[in-house]
């Protein structure tokens, strides 16, 4: 009995790290696709390269676009602390540019699902 409960715990472990390992993989592609999005945007990236700036860095809400106001102006920020240890900032214009990318992103999704032929049951099938 004993060996049937380690082995039915091991398998719930493994399932676990799977989907923690899952989870980890998806956070770390949209953080790319994100950043990747600030740059063409007009965003510039700093890297933290000292102690200082990477505990400052671990301060900021992390993947978050937040803004600041710096002399007057808004300056937008995006941090990120895990992956590639930097700070995206941008101005308002560079701000509009990645909302407007973001918009007609989603719009291109939008359109691609509505394009599928899932035919008159939906993507559920007539399985009943």
């Amino acid at each position: 009995m004993r060996t049937r409960t380690g082995l039915v715990r091991l398998a719930a472990l493994v399932l676990v790290a799977g989907l923690l390992g899952g989870c980890a993989w998806v956070a770390t592609q949209n953080a790319i696709n994100s950043e990747r999005s600030l740059a063409a945007a007009g965003f510039q990236m700093k890297l933290a390269t000292t102690d200082q700036q990477l505990a400052s860095l671990d301060k900021l809400p992390q993947r978050k676009l937040l803004a600041r106001e710096r002399d007057g102006d808004v300056i937008w920020i995006y941090a990120d602390s895990m992956h590639c240890k930097c700070l995206y900032a941008g101005s308002q214009a560079a701000y509009g540019r990645y909302q407007r990318m973001k918009q007609r992103q989603q719009i291109a999704e939008d359109q691609a699902v509505a394009a599928m032929n899932w035919g008159p049951w939906g993507p559920w099938g007539p399985w009943y």
